[in-house]
């Protein structure tokens, strides 16, 4: 896991933790391969209540049938259903061959609880993320 807990260093939002506490993060992900077309979580859907780190490929994220960003290595995706527990809001579907790290809500959940440094990181980029939406 040593090899996910440097993909993880590169998220901005696990950025400032130590190794121990990265490598602890990394043994909760599993990694996942899709391949191009497919969709990895869905608009409006329970498709799953996890957190993705991108570690290669690149994929388009949609939101009402409109694209509205691009995905490659070191981005994330899924951050709010680890906080709402709720439908995806965006669509992400793998341009490319697409490797993810995934980690569930409950594990990270307990992970969280345990670390509140990233507790307030995720506060803080879900708010980042939620006025921008607002403004776009």
């Amino acid at each position: 896991m040593a090899a996910a807990a440097d993909e993880l260093k590169r998220v901005p939002l696990f950025s400032e933790l130590g190794d121990r506490q990265l490598k602890k993060l990394a043994g909760h992900f599993r990694e996942r391969t899709f391949e191009p077309g497919t969709t990895v979580v869905r608009e409006g859907e329970m498709s799953g209540v996890g957190f993705f780190v991108v570690t290669d490929g690149g994929a388009t994220v949609s939101v009402n049938g409109t694209e509205v960003g691009k995905l490659g290595a070191g981005d994330h995706f899924g951050e709010l259903a680890l906080v709402s527990e709720a439908e995806r809001t965006a669509t992400v579907t793998a341009q490319t061959q697409l490797r993810c790290l995934e980690i569930p809500f409950w594990d990270f959940r307990d992970f969280a609880h345990a670390n509140p440094d990233v507790t307030w990181k995720l506060l803080q980029h879900v708010v980042t993320t939620l006025q921008r939406r607002q403004t776009q």
